[in-house]
């Protein structure tokens, strides 16, 4: 088992639950996300053929300044193509959406995804003709309590109050999977308060533990440790086998040490992947087009957002469902 121990100089810088549509926290806007957003958000006239729409999330989350970056570079990139980023619920309805023709590709979590596929969870009803398109950035789900808790590792969680994040969201299913597979769930003693309540929550001793999913750094846990003694906790990968077993979408995942102000060795983690997607139906030559539009431009996408310089060549192929033809195609050549 491995923690994170404080540092003595803290920097000061900032049941399985079903409807999964809120993915990350916020995203404070700068002056070149809030130009790309409005960027994104504008398509100029065009032939219906010629129209990529993105199906992201809400504006103020990770997934719209993503789109919006995607947009961008599509624009710029891909002959005669227009495209825009939609503002939407995330994941579910951008699934729902894609498979019903009205959006030309979208993001979700891995796991979300895959269920999609499979007519599992939210898709009970009947599995969504999707295809893969790239594996984007790591989302993963941070556990963090204060030194003078005396949590070390998931073990001392038993009858711990533990935040697990917002309602329905993907933190609150895959936190409290973790903690079934450690033998430390209590439905008891679970809140569901955003990533913000939760550190509140945290800091005035309300809960014990909190859950964040994001991708790290993320600006919830930099406030937390600016103002308090954080520890992280790690995973034993052997005590949770059956997790990654049971749920092939989640992946394992290191946090490097210093990501963290207090955090001095390296922390493992559970990682849902954010994902690209796109119909199973769509033309090939369109998709392979599009995934050359946004790959072989990746050094101006990265300057999106610092979570954007994640996305790579070399992991975009490991998607959750089988990758489009179109996509296969291109990754296959690079």
């Amino acid at each position: 088992m491995q923690l994170s121990s404080p540092s003595s100089r803290r920097r000061r810088t900032r049941a399985d639950i079903t409807a999964r549509n809120r993915e990350e926290p916020s995203v404070k806007p700068t002056p070149i996300l809030a130009a790309l957003v409005a960027a994104g958000s504008l398509a100029l006239p065009a032939a219906a053929d010629d129209r990529i729409s993105i199906g992201t999330g809400g504006t103020g989350g990770l997934f719209y300044v993503i789109g919006a970056g995607m947009a961008e570079v599509i624009n710029s990139h891909m002959d005669g193509a227009f495209a825009r980023a939609e503002v939407t619920g995330a994941s579910v309805e951008n699934i729902r959406r894609v498979s019903a023709g009205q959006l030309t590709f979208g993001l979700s979590s891995s796991s979300t995804l895959y269920e999609a596929a499979k007519g599992e969870g939210p898709f009970a009803d009947g599995a969504q003709p999707v295809a893969g398109l790239a594996y984007l950035y790591p989302a993963a789900l941070q556990v963090a309590t204060l030194e003078d808790t005396g949590i070390a590792g998931f073990e001392d969680l038993a009858g711990k109050k533990i935040n697990l994040g917002p309602p329905g969201s993907n933190s609150a299913v895959l936190a409290q999977r973790l903690l079934e597979a450690y033998g430390v769930f209590d439905p008891e003693n679970v809140q569901f308060l955003s990533y913000a309540e939760g550190v509140t929550a945290l800091e005035n001793g309300m809960v014990d533990a909190i859950a964040v999913l994001a991708g790290a750094p993320t600006a919830a846990l930099i406030d937390l440790d600016a103002r308090k003694d954080m520890v992280m906790l790690s995973l034993d990968q052997d005590k949770i086998a059956a997790l990654f077993e049971t749920y092939p979408f989640y992946k394992p995942y290191v946090i490097p040490a210093g990501t963290y102000g207090d955090q001095t060795t390296d922390v493992t983690v559970v990682n849902d992947p954010a994902t690209a997607f796109i119909g199973a139906d769509a033309d090939p030559a369109m998709v392979e087009a599009l995934t050359a539009a946004i790959f072989d431009n990746l050094d101006e996408l990265a300057g999106v957002h610092p979570q954007a310089a994640e996305i790579t060549l070399r992991t975009a192929p490991d998607t959750p469902i089988p990758l489009h033809p179109g996509a296969a195609a291109y990754f296959a050549g690079h």
